[in-house]
């Protein structure tokens, strides 16, 4: 396995991390239990998860992943080998975490990390993130932005606080954010700097071989802020496996099971540009898999690849992407399908 500094922490993180939020839905606690234990045996030391999770989020399911992983770090005692992601809910509509709209506000961010503190069977989480702004910004897609006002915008500096007072006491290590933008992160990065409170570490958004837009403002500041990309959705929610080519609608699959739920990626630019990529993988050789990740792998403002599986077949593949080198043919040919059209799903 290959390793990376989590932000400027003397935390060394796997080059692949494991997303879990599979976990409760479409995988069993035992298959959970199962996808960790392989994960650790392949050098994988860094999980990320969320309070939202298992997805698609339901008020009968949500937090059942992290009671997982707190199942499985009870049964195998080795807090101490692996570092613990979680996220907090941001605006979002859904009452049922704490019977009221989901804010970062003061009460909300301890509670929420408190519940997931129970939840995991730990004192401490690694890496506490914003699961995403509390603000009107784009996020999920979102293009064109219209500014729009906001009487009650939980202030960036007040949030930062409420994590420092945790990070004060012990309950988390670090702090990221998650489906953030350029002025966002500036702002936290900024916020940390004039008030000497904790800095971004990370920043969990979008990226694969169908959404490059974390390249154009993000990018930059991940290298010379030292707060990188933990990069979601590398395989596209499978549209960049292959299996969905031609119109496959594999039994089981996520994109199968929540068709109506999931159109980011299975709209027509992604299902005409994701058959472009499989294809040229194959033609050098490659499963799409392995040239998807390994393109993921090789950024420079990479910390870790977020991958996510439902068997074991499937994880051990992704998790080998990362001996993955891609000659420079098949970066040049990447670009040139890139160049066609930059960002078919963003």
């Amino acid at each position: 396995m290959k390793y990376n500094k989590l932000g400027n922490t003397n935390i060394d993180v796997s080059l692949i991390c494991l997303g879990t939020m599979t976990w409760g839905e479409q995988n069993s606690e035992e298959e959970g239990f199962q996808q960790m234990d392989l994960a650790i045996s392949e050098g994988v030391n860094f999980f990320d998860t969320a309070e939202l999770y298992s997805v698609p989020p339901k008020k009968e399911t949500w937090g059942i992943t992290e009671k997982i992983i707190g199942n499985w770090l009870k049964s195998r005692k080795c807090r101490n080998k692996v570092i613990i992601a979680s996220k907090v809910v941001g605006r979002s509509g859904m009452k049922w975490f704490r019977n009221k709209e989901t804010r970062l506000n003061e009460q909300q961010i301890n509670e929420a990390i408190d519940g997931s503190l129970k939840r995991l069977k730990t004192d401490y989480i690694d890496l506490y993130q914003l699961h995403w702004p509390d603000r009107q910004s784009n996020f999920f897609g979102k293009l064109g932005y219209k500014f729009e006002e906001e009487s009650d915008f939980i202030d960036l500096k007040l949030q930062l606080e409420v994590l420092s007072d945790n990070v004060k006491k012990g309950k988390i290590r670090y702090i990221g954010l998650s489906n953030e933008t350029p002025w966002g992160l500036m702002k936290f990065l900024s916020l940390a700097e004039k008030f000497g409170l904790p800095r971004i570490v990370s920043v969990q958004n979008p990226y694969s071989l169908l959404n490059r837009s974390y390249e154009v403002g993000m990018a930059e500041i991940s290298i010379r802020e030292k707060c990188g990309l933990l990069a979601y959705s590398p395989l596209a929610f499978g549209m960049l496996t292959g299996k969905y080519d031609n119109g496959a609608k594999p039994d089981g699959a996520r994109l199968t099971l929540y068709s109506n739920m999931y159109t980011r990626y299975t709209k027509p630019k992604g299902l005409k540009y994701s058959e472009k990529f499989n294809s040229l993988a194959r033609e050098h050789g490659l499963t799409p898999v392995q040239m998807a990740l390994g393109f993921v792998n090789s950024r420079d403002f990479l910390t870790s690849n977020i991958i996510g599986a439902t068997d074991l077949e499937q994880l051990k593949d992704n998790i080998n992407s990362f001996r993955i080198n891609l000659t420079d043919d098949v970066i040049s040919e990447i670009e040139k399908i890139h160049d066609e059209n930059p960002y078919p799903c963003p």
